[in-house]
């Protein structure tokens, strides 16, 4: 993988990716996402059929840069969604951290499965997070506290600046969002999107997929482009807003 915007280089090993993706400020939402050249979040509903190894070595230097990984519960079911896995080669890049960046789901029905990987598999200081609101039924919230942390964060559904204040306040405020879309969606319309990490695939998804962004309309902003990087057909762009 090599950069092509706005400058030339070699071939990139990890941690010039790292350093090509170094978080600008300690707050900041980065949200990452595949898409096919036609536009599409997935092929046979999972975003895998739109990847590569390269996309897949960039997914893994992201996470070791983030201090949390924010993803809806609905990704978090469809993609199989396993504790962050500890990588040798980028340990350096978790100095002073925990090994591995911390999970955040996002749930308003709390429709989780607590015997899942992502709850039993956790290490004890990246412990999972379960991000809900006062609307959610409370018995299920006291299930899931059992082997998550819990933020209560909006009375009637998610309030994702309050949570992410939350999070800030331990120390999690390198954000990586996975998506889905309508988290992404969510995000955006609240105006809490500062990058967009964004792989274009060089395949064609044909009709029926759904975009990397769902839900209510919101109007539309603009985004500089700031960095374009390269492997195989495939294009690794990175987008900033003015957040």
């Amino acid at each position: 993988m090599r950069m092509i915007f706005p400058s030339e280089s070699p071939e990139l090993d990890d941690l010039g990716l790292a350093e090509a993706y170094a978080y600008p400020r300690e707050l900041w939402l980065r949200a990452n996402m595949v898409t096919s050249a036609d536009g599409a979040a997935y092929v046979d509903k999972r975003s895998a059929g739109l990847s590569s190894a390269g996309d897949m070595r960039l997914f893994g230097v992201l996470r070791a840069l983030a201090d949390v990984v924010l993803v809806g519960a609905g990704t978090a079911r469809s993609e199989d969604y396993k504790p962050a896995r500890r990588r040798a080669a980028l340990a350096p890049l978790r100095e002073g951290r925990p090994a591995t960046a911390t999970i955040a789901l996002v749930s308003r029905a709390l429709d989780l499965d607590l015997t899942a990987p992502l709850f039993t598999e956790a290490p004890p200081d990246a412990r999972t997070i379960v991000i809900t609101c006062a609307a959610s039924p409370a018995g299920p919230r006291a299930e899931v506290a059992r082997v998550a942390d819990v933020i209560v964060a909006g009375e009637e559904s998610v309030g994702l600046r309050e949570a992410l204040a939350v999070l800030a306040g331990r120390g999690l405020g390198r954000v990586l969002c996975e998506g889905g879309p309508h988290l992404l969606g969510q995000v955006a319309a609240d105006g809490l999107l500062n990058e967009l990490s964004m792989t274009l695939s060089p395949t064609l998804a044909g009709p029926g997929a759904g975009r990397i962004i769902a839900g209510p309309a919101f109007p539309a902003a603009s985004m500089t482009l700031r960095q374009v990087l390269a492997e195989d057909s495939f294009l690794f762009c990175r987008y900033v807003t003015e957040n």
